[in-house]
């Protein structure tokens, strides 16, 4: 036989067999992915979404701005003696403390298998994909950037276990999804500063901090790398869907790769996760950031300080006034410059408890809204602050809205079409955050000045719609008015030209008859 024959029968051969393999696979993993979404789907979930249950478990979504919520909002509100034991140690996490009322954590909601269901509330926020990938890119090179101070990574390896013989708290290293991505980053900002140090040269300037890549990992090699496609990209849907890395499911990882290699099954997956956003307490918005805390304190903190009140419970106001320019929590420690400034972090929280207390109870949403904003103020002061210092350590790279500008239109559709889960899922996050909109806004005191500022763009908008209808109504009006003139006229020019045609037989007729 041919060996030119012999070749292409074994590439047939060949193509037969991995056309069979890769039919074999789909069929496992839609089986698989069914399976799970089919039992998951079933789960009881709480359907009374508008009351407050005895826990609420904030599910924070990286990079959605859930630290202010966390630090200005749930700090304010809840005890200490009220929070559920951190999660990120999974052997330290024990949700069956007594008081236990507060869960604010980067896990993903498959914790809930943990919690008790039927008294469980869940809230989140939710953030246009595209903003939360070019965000979790920031921050991952921000957090790694501040270890450059270390001569090298043994330097730095070294520091981080002494560190953790000395304190009990938690740092961003110790955080999903930071805990893979800062030390995956921080290996390449280091292999690029010995490189240049080997040749002996410096980066010019450019127009974009996400195309340097003498100095970091460029923006567009970033979004193409496996453990980005694994953590970042539709994260928010794998988080909500309990899917993550990070998961308590022993299923999770082979029902990710399965929608990661088979594209047309994550429609199984956001089905769950839509149905899990639709019935949590609260589902804010990043981008709608003053109606979103509106709503919160309203459906979510009008309710805790209730509870409180009825519960008659004393809250820490020393150590909610004093959170505001520091850190003490593992949520909060995404602020440190450095691993080290966990150090006596529990220590320091549990003096504050005892400086003094006041009653939470007897505040008011409205009062909720301004204290939120002073301690906001404060805090993103405090996050310029440490991202100045650690942007400088890879200057000229400068992250800003400005410099978002330059990232290229194909670079920008590459992440919509990498994050096509998460798209939908914030499209639905929407159309569940402008029905709810409305409903709380009577709660709060009309007269506060605090609402006054929140309540303004909704009036103004309330306004442009009024107006909107009114100007669609008069141009309506106009239309009939002159479709209906219009009419008029024909009939009338019509009957005119049938009377003068009447006259004209008349006055023929009479000639005739004449002659």
């Amino acid at each position: 036989m041919d060996s030119t024959i012999k070749l292409t029968l074994l590439l047939m051969f060949f193509r037969i067999a991995c056309a069979s393999t890769v039919e074999k696979n789909f069929e496992q993993c839609e089986r698989a992915v069914k399976n799970w979404a089919s039992s998951s789907l079933q789960q009881s979930i709480n359907e009374d979404q508008h009351t407050l249950k005895d826990l609420l478990f904030f599910l924070h979504v990286p990079r959605t701005g859930g630290r202010s919520y966390h630090h200005c909002f749930l700090n304010k509100l809840y005890p200490t003696s009220q929070e559920c034991p951190r999660s990120y140690d999974k052997l330290r996490f024990d949700p069956s403390k007594a008081k236990c009322r507060l869960l604010a954590t980067h896990d993903d909601y498959s914790i809930m298998e943990k919690l008790p269901t039927e008294r469980t509330s869940v809230v989140t926020i939710v953030r246009n994909p595209v903003d939360r990938v070019l965000s979790s890119y920031e921050f991952a090179v921000e957090v790694a950037a501040r270890f450059l101070v270390h001569p090298d990574l043994a330097s730095v390896a070294k520091m981080s276990k002494q560190m953790l013989k000395k304190s009990n708290g938690v740092s961003t290293l110790d955080i999903w999804p930071w805990k893979y991505l800062v030390p995956w980053m921080m290996g390449d900002l280091f292999a690029r500063r010995d490189a240049r140090r080997r040749k002996g040269s410096s980066e010019a300037k450019r127009d974009s901090p996400y195309d340097m890549e003498d100095i970091l990992m460029p923006l567009h090699e970033f979004i193409d790398e496996p453990i980005v496609h694994d953590i970042v990209h539709n994260g928010a849907t794998f988080q909500i869907a309990g899917l993550t890395n990070n998961s308590y499911l022993a299923e999770s990882h082979e029902i990710r790769h399965c929608v990661q290699e088979h594209k047309s099954l994550g429609q199984h997956v956001l089905d769950v996760a839509k149905k899990r956003l639709g019935a949590m307490l609260y589902v804010g918005l990043t981008a709608e950031h003053k109606e979103s805390a509106t709503m919160f304190a309203n459906v979510v903190g009008a309710q805790v300080i209730s509870q409180l009140r009825n519960a008659n419970v004393s809250t820490d106001t020393s150590a909610a006034n004093q959170s505001d320019n520091s850190s003490s929590s593992p949520l909060d420690s995404e602020l440190e410059s450095n691993v080290d400034q966990n150090n006596g972090t529990t220590d320091k929280k549990t003096a504050r408890q005892d400086e003094g207390e006041a009653r939470t109870e007897n505040m008011t949403a409205a009062e909720l809204i301004e204290v939120y904003e002073g301690c906001i103020s404060s805090l993103l002061k405090t996050q310029s602050r440490r991202r100045f210092a650690s942007l400088k350590e890879i200057s000229p790279a400068n992250f800003s809205k400005v410099a978002r500008r330059h990232i290229s239109d194909a670079v920008l559709q590459k992440i919509k079409t990498q994050n096509f889960l998460d798209l939908e899922l914030f499209k639905h996050a929407q159309k569940i955050f402008t029905m709810r909109r409305v409903q709380p806004m009577g709660n709060l005191d009309m007269n506060d000045e605090s609402e006054r500022k929140f309540d303004q763009p909704r009036a103004f908008e309330l306004w442009k719609i009024v107006s909107l209808l009114m100007l669609l109504i008069l141009l309506l009006v106009f239309f009939l008015f002159a479709t209906a003139w219009g009419r008029l006229s024909k009939v009338k020019v019509k009957g005119f030209t049938k009377a003068t045609g009447r006259n004209h037989r008349r006055i023929v007729e009479s000639k005739s008859l004449l002659e």
